[in-house]
């Protein structure tokens, strides 16, 4: 027999509504755990294209036109994704000249969202307290 919600209404084993309880905690933390673990990777990869990005300027003389065609590339390449514009890559670029070790203080950058990492740089401050641009 069920419910009106479909559950059914079988008499439950002693121990279930603690085990239940027990199990959906277990997932609620994997689940965290795997959200932190990707954005641990995302962020070291926007790292390593940052770093790319700014060794092609260098070496190579790349200006702001080919981080757009590049953005457009990315986008085009993995649709599905977000994270490819412009201004994300120069994001990306500017963290890896101003955090080329992937810390902020002694915090690994890697443990904080993509967003909080944004804002932290455009808030950066040169040793004299002027704001970078």
């Amino acid at each position: 027999m069920t419910t009106p919600t479909g559950k059914s209404q079988l008499t439950l084993p002693e121990g279930y509504a603690d085990w239940l309880v027990q199990l959906k905690g277990q997932i609620v933390q994997a689940r965290q755990r795997a959200s932190l673990s990707v954005n641990a990777e995302l962020v070291q990869l926007y790292g390593r294209v940052g770093r790319d990005i700014l060794e092609r300027q260098q070496t190579q003389g790349w200006g702001a036109k080919v981080i757009d065609r590049l953005a457009l590339d990315l986008k085009d390449a993995f649709a599905d994704m977000r994270g490819w514009s412009s201004s994300n890559l120069k994001y990306m670029r500017f963290y890896a000249q101003h955090c080329p070790e992937g810390l902020f203080g002694q915090q690994p950058a890697d443990q904080l969202p993509w967003f909080h990492i944004v804002t932290l740089l455009t808030q950066l401050t040169d040793a004299t307290g002027a704001r970078e641009g």
